[in-house]
């Protein structure tokens, strides 16, 4: 199991949501790059990213950041928010980025998805609000079931879920592991659990759970109630 640190963007600056409400940001630094790279050196292999303003947008928004993260720090990294098309899935390839994560756009155009999974390293990323899908940012809820979703996707070339429980995003009470599980029990397909880390006895749930292949980590580094040095030697 990997652990995924994260850092969501705004306005160019490293940021936490609670909920995924804009108004809600608190931000922890001015030059997100030297965050990425205080990762790399406690020990990650991985760095999550979200375009906050992307998302919202549905074009990139923090890109000058994300080519500073990208020339400072050796991780891989994944990149999520405001990716609606090729181009822009090609553009962030060029530009270094491992691993592509499509949210709103697999909800309403999911063979696009899966043309793009045969082609670049894809992740789907299913957020969702009392099991059904949310989209745009959170900013909507669709009618769609998280887990139907995820059925759409099994053999269908994609790297990774990522799960987010938006109620649990950022309030450091706890992962949902019951709703990613199911996840990935449908999808069959490595799954990410996503939001209410709140201490290492989140990162031991998980990696018991043995259906979880990673889990990423927010607002619980930046608040300090995680060690990630020691997460890091649990796995």
């Amino acid at each position: 199991m990997d652990i995924l640190p994260a850092i969501d963007l705004k306005d160019g600056k490293a940021v936490r949501l609670s909920k995924g409400l804009m108004e809600s940001a608190k931000i922890y630094s001015d030059e997100p790059w030297q965050v990425a790279k205080k990762f790399e050196e406690l020990g990650s292999k991985w760095l999550h990213i979200v375009d906050l303003n992307g998302a919202f947008a549905g074009e990139p928004a923090n890109l000058e950041q994300i080519k500073k993260i990208r020339e400072n720090c050796n991780l891989k990294i994944e990149l999520g928010g405001g990716i609606r098309d090729e181009e822009t899935i090609k553009m962030y390839v060029e530009l270094g980025v491992d691993r592509l994560i499509l949210g709103s756009i697999a909800v309403k155009d999911p063979q696009f998805v899966k043309e793009m999974a045969s082609k670049y390293p894809i992740a789907v990323g299913i957020d969702a609000k009392d099991g059904m899908v949310a989209v745009e940012g959170w900013a909507e809820v669709s009618n769609m079931k998280a887990t139907d979703l995820a059925r759409e996707f099994a053999n269908a070339g994609v790297q990774a879920i990522i799960c987010t429980d938006i109620s649990k995003d950022g309030m450091l009470c706890g992962v949902n592991v019951e709703f990613t599980e199911a996840i990935a029990q449908a999808s069959g397909i490595e799954t990410i659990a996503s939001g209410g880390v709140k201490d290492i006895s989140d990162i031991v749930n998980c990696k018991n759970n043995g259906n979880i292949s990673g889990v990423i980590v927010g607002k619980a580094f930046y608040e300090g109630t995680i060690d990630l040095q020691e997460a890091f030697k649990i796995l």
